[in-house]
């Protein structure tokens, strides 16, 4: 299904949570292999920030509201402030998720649709130019 019915969320068009814990999870197969980013990450398991990725994602698409019930506010730019976002980082995140998105399947106006948004998402948080001087 696409998400052509304007009274279904996007978050249900696509398959709901188990859509969104696939591409979380092809995402961070990616990160966790990656140099750059997986010290960003401090928990050893990457289990925790899995699911606040999942719960974020689920809720900004028309998802259950978990990650605001558990942990307030999402505050992107501030919960990413303490890490230096480079634009390198930036790349290598967007690189990831590219995969994962793909990984997906969707169908192409639905894919375009959640690329974009995750595209700029990754633009608004860097915080930290390219010689890593703050």
């Amino acid at each position: 299904m696409t998400f052509t019915d304007p009274a279904a969320s996007f978050y249900a068009s696509i398959g709901g949570h188990e859509t969104f814990e696939r591409l979380v999870e092809a995402f961070y197969a990616g990160v966790a292999e990656d140099d750059l980013l997986r010290p960003m990450y401090p928990e050893a398991d990457l289990g925790p920030a899995a699911r606040r990725l999942t719960m974020f994602l689920e809720q900004y698409w028309g998802g259950p509201s978990t990650y605001s019930d558990e942990r307030g506010h999402p505050r992107l730019r501030a919960r990413h402030a303490p890490f230096a976002v480079t634009p390198q980082a930036r790349d290598r995140w967007l690189r990831h998720m590219r995969t994962a998105v793909e990984s997906l399947g969707l169908a192409p106006l639905d894919q375009a649709m959640l690329w974009d948004y995750l595209e700029r998402a990754a633009h608004s948080l860097i915080n930290t130019p390219e010689d890593g001087t703050r």
